[in-house]
């Protein structure tokens, strides 16, 4: 073989081989699955939040560490399908955010599969950790303390609404453990000798029926029960309280930022964060059940002193003293 016809067919392997290389490092790539019951759109932070996470231990999405998203819309019942999806897939680990029912979605389709939740309600009663100091089984996570705040959320903008005769409650009825939030919310109330009107809404329709009637029961605030579903319609929220002018709180920050009144919770950006974290710890082979599931040691009270302003709330100096951020 001439020195010049060698030259071209190593070229020509050269070549070939270079996209040979690229697929099989593609191949090779470990899968992360993403479940979520919510919007995509309204969760962008925290799946931003979620990759600095896995960044920190070293995964960088598209370089060494392949992403499939698998998002609900809302739609609760379509998480086992979802699920099992990503378990055919034969992902090397499941995060499952959006609230307990994705992550009870994901344990129900494997019990192999490594699955970390971002924030989950009391995942012991739930029953997707044995405990929290040793999870056991596939399944850890980071505890979110969402519903269990509900009525220190009540108790807070009682004391802001103070002459309020009637506070609304805004649950979910597809939540699976709505029944008991709602129970929860009712002794809390009593306790205080609070009058609450429970109203229900699992669907954007529901939403402007359910603010209709809040408009009838002259219902003088309103708390925003803890739910996935209410956090992907944050806008439509935030401009429901505004027309109807009725003072509201809610679990997360975002609310707050985004021209709600009040919130109150742990930082959900930051929990996603963990859950990267722990996700890229588990595919450098440290097992869910060695890993305690985290739980939130700070919550923010967040104000927004510029919608307080609109409604025309009288703001306490000491009321003030406690808040964690003044958005104003």
């Amino acid at each position: 073989m001439k020195r010049r016809d060698f030259i071209v067919l190593a070229s020509g392997v050269a070549a070939v081989a270079s996209p040979i290389r690229a697929f099989s490092q593609r191949s090779t790539m470990p899968v992360i699955g993403f479940l979520n019951s919510a919007l995509p759109g309204p969760f962008a932070h925290l799946v931003a939040a979620f990759r600095q996470g896995l960044g920190e231990i070293g995964y960088v999405e598209g370089r060494n560490v392949s992403i499939e998203y698998r998002w609900a819309q809302n739609r609760y019942e379509r998480l086992p399908d979802l699920a099992t999806d990503l378990v055919r897939r034969q992902v090397a680990v499941i995060v499952a955010g959006g609230g307990n029912v994705s992550a009870l979605a994901a344990k129900a389709a494997t019990s192999t599969i490594p699955i970390v939740f971002p924030a989950a309600a009391d995942p012991v009663k739930a029953q997707l950790v044995a405990s929290l100091n040793r999870p056991g089984g596939n399944v850890t996570g980071i505890a979110a303390l969402t519903v269990e705040l509900d009525a220190k959320r009540l108790g807070l903008l009682r004391e802001l609404v103070p002459k309020g005769g009637k506070i609304g409650a805004l649950v979910n009825p597809n939540r699976p453990d709505s029944d008991s939030q709602v129970r929860d919310l009712q002794t809390a109330a009593e306790t205080i000798g609070q009058q609450i009107v429970v109203l229900h809404a699992g669907t954007e329709r529901d939403l402007d029926t359910a603010f209709a009637t809040l408009a009838q029961q002259r219902v003088d605030a309103l708390l925003v029960g803890a739910d996935p579903f209410f956090a992907s319609q944050r806008a439509q929220l935030i401009a429901l309280t505004q027309t109807h002018a009725v003072p509201a709180i809610y679990q997360f920050r975002e609310f707050a930022v985004a021209g709600g009144l009040m919130s109150y919770g742990a930082n959900l950006a930051d929990s996603y964060r963990l859950a990267g974290v722990y996700a890229g710890r588990i595919l450098k082979g440290e097992k869910p059940a060695e890993l305690p599931v985290m739980q939130p040691t700070k919550f923010e009270l967040v104000l927004n002193l510029q919608t307080a302003k609109k409604l025309g709330l009288a703001i306490s100096r000491e009321f003030l003293a406690r808040v964690d951020e003044v958005i104003e």
